[in-house]
Protein backbone atom coordinates (compact mmCIF):
# COMPACT_ATOMS: atom_id res chain seq x y z
CA UNK A 1 0.00 0.00 0.00
CA UNK A 2 3.00 2.45 0.78
CA UNK A 3 5.08 1.45 -1.85
CA UNK A 4 8.09 3.04 -0.55
CA UNK A 5 6.22 6.38 0.08
CA UNK A 6 8.12 8.33 2.41
CA UNK A 7 6.69 9.86 5.37
CA UNK A 8 6.96 13.09 7.62
CA UNK A 9 5.51 13.53 11.01
CA UNK A 10 5.70 16.85 11.84
CA UNK A 11 5.53 17.23 15.23
CA UNK A 12 6.14 13.87 16.43
CA UNK A 13 5.30 14.23 20.25
CA UNK A 14 3.32 11.37 22.31
CA UNK A 15 0.92 11.24 19.46
CA UNK A 16 3.71 11.28 16.51
CA UNK A 17 5.82 8.80 18.12
CA UNK A 18 2.52 6.34 18.88
CA UNK A 19 1.99 6.34 15.32
CA UNK A 20 5.17 5.82 13.85
CA UNK A 21 5.56 3.22 16.50
CA UNK A 22 2.36 1.74 14.69
CA UNK A 23 3.53 2.00 11.24
CA UNK A 24 6.67 -0.01 12.07
CA UNK A 25 5.59 -2.23 13.98
CA UNK A 26 2.46 -3.30 11.41
CA UNK A 27 5.34 -3.12 8.96
CA UNK A 28 3.77 -0.59 6.85
CA UNK A 29 6.72 1.01 5.97
CA UNK A 30 10.60 1.15 7.17
CA UNK A 31 12.44 3.23 9.16
CA UNK A 32 14.44 4.53 6.09
CA UNK A 33 10.87 6.04 4.79
CA UNK A 34 9.81 8.37 7.87
CA UNK A 35 11.59 11.40 9.09
CA UNK A 36 10.29 13.24 12.22
CA UNK A 37 10.46 16.65 13.01
CA UNK A 38 10.77 18.19 16.74
CA UNK A 39 12.32 21.33 17.80
CA UNK A 40 14.46 20.33 20.56
CA UNK A 41 17.90 18.03 19.92
CA UNK A 42 17.35 16.00 23.07
CA UNK A 43 14.32 14.85 21.42
CA UNK A 44 14.93 14.33 18.06
CA UNK A 45 18.64 12.05 19.45
CA UNK A 46 15.45 9.78 21.00
CA UNK A 47 13.45 9.15 18.00
CA UNK A 48 16.62 8.26 16.20
CA UNK A 49 17.51 5.75 19.55
CA UNK A 50 13.76 4.38 19.31
CA UNK A 51 13.19 3.70 15.87
CA UNK A 52 16.05 4.56 13.56
CA UNK A 53 13.85 7.03 11.73
CA UNK A 54 15.50 10.21 10.23
CA UNK A 55 14.45 13.49 12.81
CA UNK A 56 15.14 17.04 12.14
CA UNK A 57 14.39 19.90 12.93
CA UNK A 58 13.18 21.48 9.97
CA UNK A 59 9.30 21.21 8.94
CA UNK A 60 10.25 22.44 5.45
CA UNK A 61 12.45 20.13 4.48
CA UNK A 62 10.75 17.28 6.01
CA UNK A 63 7.56 17.95 3.92
CA UNK A 64 9.28 18.64 1.01
CA UNK A 65 10.66 15.24 0.58
CA UNK A 66 7.36 13.40 2.07
CA UNK A 67 4.84 11.86 -0.09
CA UNK A 68 2.59 11.90 2.92
CA UNK A 69 2.76 14.52 6.02
CA UNK A 70 0.97 13.30 9.13
CA UNK A 71 0.35 17.01 11.44
CA UNK A 72 0.34 16.19 15.22
CA UNK A 73 1.45 19.08 16.45
CA UNK A 74 -1.27 20.95 18.86
CA UNK A 75 -3.90 22.89 17.26
CA UNK A 76 -2.93 26.17 18.77
CA UNK A 77 0.47 26.01 16.76
CA UNK A 78 -1.05 25.05 13.55
CA UNK A 79 -1.50 28.61 11.60
CA UNK A 80 2.13 28.59 12.52
CA UNK A 81 3.48 25.64 11.02
CA UNK A 82 1.10 25.47 8.16
CA UNK A 83 2.90 28.69 6.94
CA UNK A 84 5.93 26.96 7.65
CA UNK A 85 5.23 24.50 5.35
CA UNK A 86 2.84 25.77 3.21
CA UNK A 87 5.90 27.12 0.19
CA UNK A 88 7.46 22.91 -0.19
CA UNK A 89 3.75 22.15 0.08
CA UNK A 90 2.06 19.72 -3.18
CA UNK A 91 -1.02 18.91 -4.90
CA UNK A 92 -0.05 15.14 -5.06
CA UNK A 93 0.88 14.84 -1.03
CA UNK A 94 -1.27 13.49 1.32
CA UNK A 95 -1.74 15.58 4.30
CA UNK A 96 -2.89 14.06 7.66
CA UNK A 97 -3.84 15.96 10.27
CA UNK A 98 -4.36 15.11 14.24
CA UNK A 99 -5.04 18.84 15.51
CA UNK A 100 -8.03 19.09 17.43
CA UNK A 101 -11.13 21.94 15.77
CA UNK A 102 -8.63 22.44 12.85
CA UNK A 103 -10.42 21.40 9.77
CA UNK A 104 -10.05 20.17 6.16
CA UNK A 105 -10.76 23.37 4.96
CA UNK A 106 -8.46 25.52 7.01
CA UNK A 107 -5.75 23.16 6.12
CA UNK A 108 -6.36 23.61 2.44
CA UNK A 109 -6.34 27.46 2.71
CA UNK A 110 -3.47 27.45 5.36
CA UNK A 111 -1.33 25.28 2.96
CA UNK A 112 -2.36 27.28 -0.55
CA UNK A 113 -2.74 23.98 -2.43
CA UNK A 114 -5.35 21.78 -3.01
CA UNK A 115 -4.07 18.70 -1.96
CA UNK A 116 -5.88 15.99 -0.25
CA UNK A 117 -6.54 16.05 3.32
CA UNK A 118 -7.68 13.15 6.03
CA UNK A 119 -8.64 14.90 9.29
CA UNK A 120 -8.38 12.68 11.97
CA UNK A 121 -9.18 12.18 16.00
CA UNK A 122 -7.54 9.51 17.76
CA UNK A 123 -6.89 9.04 21.37
CA UNK A 124 -4.43 8.20 23.58
CA UNK A 125 -4.48 4.18 24.20
CA UNK A 126 -2.89 4.80 20.73
CA UNK A 127 0.01 4.65 22.28
CA UNK A 128 -0.43 0.96 23.67
CA UNK A 129 -2.13 -0.11 20.17
CA UNK A 130 -5.84 0.00 21.80
CA UNK A 131 -6.78 3.89 20.13
CA UNK A 132 -10.10 4.18 19.04
CA UNK A 133 -9.70 7.16 15.95
CA UNK A 134 -12.53 8.72 13.66
CA UNK A 135 -11.25 9.64 10.01
CA UNK A 136 -13.09 12.03 7.36
CA UNK A 137 -12.13 12.89 3.84
CA UNK A 138 -11.38 16.70 3.19
CA UNK A 139 -12.54 18.11 -0.08
CA UNK A 140 -9.94 17.24 -2.34
CA UNK A 141 -9.46 13.41 -0.47
CA UNK A 142 -10.60 10.26 -1.64
CA UNK A 143 -11.11 6.73 -0.89
CA UNK A 144 -7.97 5.98 -2.01
CA UNK A 145 -6.50 8.73 0.56
CA UNK A 146 -9.16 7.48 3.64
CA UNK A 147 -7.67 3.78 2.83
CA UNK A 148 -3.86 4.46 3.09
CA UNK A 149 -4.93 6.97 6.34
CA UNK A 150 -7.00 4.45 7.58
CA UNK A 151 -4.01 1.91 7.47
CA UNK A 152 -1.89 4.16 9.69
CA UNK A 153 -4.88 4.58 12.61
CA UNK A 154 -5.49 0.87 12.26
CA UNK A 155 -1.98 -0.51 13.49
CA UNK A 156 -2.87 1.20 16.96
CA UNK A 157 -6.18 0.24 17.24
CA UNK A 158 -9.62 0.71 15.68
CA UNK A 159 -10.44 3.46 12.99
CA UNK A 160 -13.76 4.19 11.60
CA UNK A 161 -14.78 6.79 8.88
CA UNK A 162 -17.43 9.55 9.44
CA UNK A 163 -18.56 12.62 7.94
CA UNK A 164 -16.53 15.83 9.03
CA UNK A 165 -19.31 17.22 10.70
CA UNK A 166 -19.08 14.11 13.21
CA UNK A 167 -15.61 14.86 14.36
CA UNK A 168 -16.36 17.54 17.11
CA UNK A 169 -18.75 14.69 18.49
CA UNK A 170 -15.82 12.29 18.09
CA UNK A 171 -13.77 14.46 19.86
CA UNK A 172 -15.78 14.94 23.11
CA UNK A 173 -16.45 10.82 22.73
CA UNK A 174 -13.58 9.08 22.36
CA UNK A 175 -10.56 11.74 21.84
CA UNK A 176 -11.49 13.47 25.63
CA UNK A 177 -13.41 9.63 26.72
CA UNK A 178 -10.10 8.41 28.34
CA UNK A 179 -9.73 11.36 31.11
CA UNK A 180 -13.32 10.25 31.93
CA UNK A 181 -12.12 6.68 32.62
CA UNK A 182 -9.33 7.50 34.25
CA UNK A 183 -11.57 9.38 36.70
CA UNK A 184 -13.90 6.56 37.23
CA UNK A 185 -10.79 4.85 37.96
CA UNK A 186 -9.33 6.79 40.10
CA UNK A 187 -12.57 6.88 42.63
CA UNK A 188 -12.81 2.90 41.70
CA UNK A 189 -9.54 2.80 43.57
CA UNK A 190 -10.44 5.36 46.29
CA UNK A 191 -13.43 3.47 47.12
CA UNK A 192 -11.47 -0.14 47.65
CA UNK A 193 -8.59 2.15 49.53
CA UNK A 194 -11.89 3.35 52.01
CA UNK A 195 -13.41 -0.17 52.39
CA UNK A 196 -9.90 -1.35 53.18
CA UNK A 197 -7.99 -2.98 49.92
CA UNK A 198 -4.50 -1.78 49.82
CA UNK A 199 -4.24 0.98 47.67
CA UNK A 200 -2.08 -1.17 45.26
CA UNK A 201 -4.50 -3.95 45.14
CA UNK A 202 -7.79 -0.87 44.40
CA UNK A 203 -5.60 -0.27 41.48
CA UNK A 204 -4.64 -3.42 39.74
CA UNK A 205 -8.60 -4.44 40.23
CA UNK A 206 -10.02 -1.71 39.00
CA UNK A 207 -7.88 -0.71 35.87
CA UNK A 208 -8.73 -4.57 35.16
CA UNK A 209 -12.28 -4.35 36.14
CA UNK A 210 -13.10 -1.54 33.41
CA UNK A 211 -10.61 -3.13 31.11
CA UNK A 212 -12.36 -6.61 30.86
CA UNK A 213 -15.90 -4.84 30.70
CA UNK A 214 -14.68 -3.03 27.56
CA UNK A 215 -13.67 -6.42 25.77
CA UNK A 216 -16.75 -8.32 26.84
CA UNK A 217 -18.54 -5.26 25.29
CA UNK A 218 -16.51 -5.47 22.23
CA UNK A 219 -16.21 -9.07 21.75
CA UNK A 220 -19.70 -10.49 22.68
CA UNK A 221 -21.44 -7.08 21.00
CA UNK A 222 -24.22 -7.50 23.37
CA UNK A 223 -25.82 -3.92 24.33
CA UNK A 224 -23.77 -2.65 27.66
CA UNK A 225 -27.50 -2.62 28.95
CA UNK A 226 -27.46 -6.15 28.39
CA UNK A 227 -24.19 -6.89 29.77
CA UNK A 228 -25.60 -5.24 32.84
CA UNK A 229 -28.58 -6.89 33.66
CA UNK A 230 -27.14 -10.23 33.35
CA UNK A 231 -24.67 -9.41 36.73
CA UNK A 232 -27.69 -7.97 38.13
CA UNK A 233 -29.47 -9.84 40.84
CA UNK A 234 -32.68 -9.61 42.83
CA UNK A 235 -31.39 -8.10 46.16
CA UNK A 236 -28.07 -7.68 45.44
CA UNK A 237 -24.83 -5.64 45.71
CA UNK A 238 -24.86 -4.49 42.00
CA UNK A 239 -28.55 -3.21 42.15
CA UNK A 240 -27.75 -1.86 44.83
CA UNK A 241 -24.85 0.39 43.13
CA UNK A 242 -27.16 1.01 40.67
CA UNK A 243 -29.41 2.62 42.64
CA UNK A 244 -26.63 4.76 44.07
CA UNK A 245 -25.16 5.79 40.73
CA UNK A 246 -28.50 6.49 39.18
CA UNK A 247 -29.04 8.87 42.39
CA UNK A 248 -26.10 10.85 41.89
CA UNK A 249 -26.45 11.09 38.47
CA UNK A 250 -23.69 9.18 36.95
CA UNK A 251 -25.20 8.72 33.86
CA UNK A 252 -26.23 12.60 33.14
CA UNK A 253 -22.53 13.63 34.26
CA UNK A 254 -21.08 11.43 31.79
CA UNK A 255 -23.36 12.96 28.77
CA UNK A 256 -22.92 16.19 29.70
CA UNK A 257 -18.84 15.34 29.80
CA UNK A 258 -19.28 14.40 26.10
CA UNK A 259 -21.33 17.32 25.45
CA UNK A 260 -19.43 19.68 26.88
CA UNK A 261 -15.96 18.78 25.09
CA UNK A 262 -18.04 18.61 21.82
CA UNK A 263 -18.87 22.22 22.48
CA UNK A 264 -15.07 22.88 23.27
CA UNK A 265 -14.15 21.18 19.98
CA UNK A 266 -16.50 23.44 17.99
CA UNK A 267 -15.06 26.50 19.98
CA UNK A 268 -11.92 25.25 18.63
CA UNK A 269 -12.66 25.01 14.88
CA UNK A 270 -13.77 28.30 15.43
CA UNK A 271 -10.66 29.88 16.72
CA UNK A 272 -8.59 28.07 14.76
CA UNK A 273 -10.13 28.51 11.14
CA UNK A 274 -10.27 32.39 11.17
Amino acid sequence: MFNQKKIAVIGAGHMGRALIGGMLRGKLTSPKNIVATRRDEEALAALRRQFGVHAVNDNAKAVAGADVVILAVKPQASKAVLGEIAAAARTEQLFISVMAGVTTATINALLKVSCPVVRAMPNTPCLVDAGATAICAGRHAGGAQLELAGAIFRSVGVCVVLPEQAMDAVTGLSGSGPVYLYMVIEAMIDGGVKMGLPRAVAATLAAQTVFGAAKLVIETGKHPAILKDEVTTPGGTAINAIHTLEARGLRSVLIDAVVTATQRSQELAKLYGD
